[in-house]
């Protein structure tokens, strides 16, 4: 259970204030990096997910922590989770649930599935078939489940944390872009650096750190706390640069596809997360470079002379955000 201390403070109407926002954030990260050593950029992104009401696809090779950081972020919040393994003989109704007969009453009864959580770890996601990945499809956009016509409201609030190894291809089915477009944001951990490790030995070698992980909040206090994000403002400015950059992915000759529509509106959302960590009730162009690359990197197809050239999405990003005309918004009066 969360201690007194451990929640964020209201203000008189009852909204979260900014400053308890970044509070209670900090304590969140501080918490996850417990687990997760010496990548302070990777918690970052995973917790702007979370404010942004996004979800988010971890993506690496075997072995760096895609599922500790999924565990950890869901041991640090006090709410309902629930860990699917994706596997190629998985169906769609063992996630979203499905209508069993009760002889006693006659009657189909709606069983619901591990989809029905605050946080749902979607482990090895591109081991199951499409027609399984895509029952996440209606979960994650709309937070529902549609089952023999009956519509059920998914918990509040919802994130799905979905981890995929791009190495190993053998029996795997690739996300199709559809469904890469519906996460929020993409996360590689990567391997740490020899300090890094060496603390990780030295700490993981005697006893577990997830078993130790305590909760520093609660879903009641992370639902208030997304709600003081939905409050930041977003000066017209940046909102015209937000617009500008994912429009200029899609006139790029080295990419195939360009950001969709959804992924501008994922973009402010995300920014908005950022400016709400550093304790402000503002977007700065600063916030939107700092989570461009998560946002629209995986979202974006190369073309075969960009492939050839060994250029990635987020290089083509990133040289985006270099040449891209900034604003320079004035702060919102009180």
């Amino acid at each position: 259970m969360t201690t007194t201390s451990s929640r964020a403070r209201v203000d008189g109407d009852g909204a979260v204030g900014l400053a308890e926002v970044a509070d209670l954030c900090n304590r969140i990260a501080g918490n996850v990096q417990r687990v997760i050593v010496g990548k302070p950029e990777v918690v970052r992104v995973a917790l702007v997910t979370l404010l942004a009401e996004g979800h988010l696809l971890v993506e690496d090779v075997p072995g760096v922590g895609k599922t500790s950081l999924a565990k950890a972020l869901a041991r640090s919040i006090d709410c309902s989770v629930s860990r699917v393994q994706f596997t190629p003989d998985l169906l769609p109704g063992d996630i979203t649930g499905m209508s069993v007969f009760n002889r006693q009453s006659s009657e189909f009864e709606f069983r619901p599935g591990p989809v029905f959580a605050n946080l749902v770890i979607a482990d090895e996601i591109n081991r199951a078939s499409p027609k399984t990945q895509s029952a996440l499809l209606e979960c994650m956009a709309e937070h529902q489940v549609t089952v023999d016509g009956a519509t059920y409201p998914l918990a509040q609030p919802f994130m799905v944390v979905a981890t995929q190894n791009p190495i190993e291809m053998d029996g795997t089915y690739p996300l199709p872009e559809a469904q890469r477009d519906r996460f929020t944001a993409r996360v590689s951990v990567g391997y740490p650096d020899m300090a890094a490790e060496l603390a990780m030995v030295d700490e993981h070698a005697a006893a577990d750190p997830l078993e130790q992980l305590r909760p520093v909040t609660d879903a009641r206090w992370v639902a208030s706390v997304i709600d003081a994000v939905r409050r930041t403002h977003v000066a017209p400015e940046v909102r015209q640069y937000c617009v500008e950059l994912v429009s200029a992915t899609r006139r790029l000759p080295d990419l195939r596809l360009g950001a969709s529509p959804r992924s501008t509106l994922q973009l402010v959302r995300a920014a908005k997360a950022q400016a709400a960590l550093a304790g402000r009730g503002f977007v700065v162009p600063d916030d939107v470079q700092a989570v461009a690359v998560p946002v629209l990197a995986h979202r974006l197809l190369l073309s075969p002379e960009a492939v050839a050239s060994r250029r990635s999405a987020v290089d083509i990003v990133r040289g985006l955000l270099g040449r891209q005309a900034v604003p320079a918004p004035s702060r919102p009066g009180p």
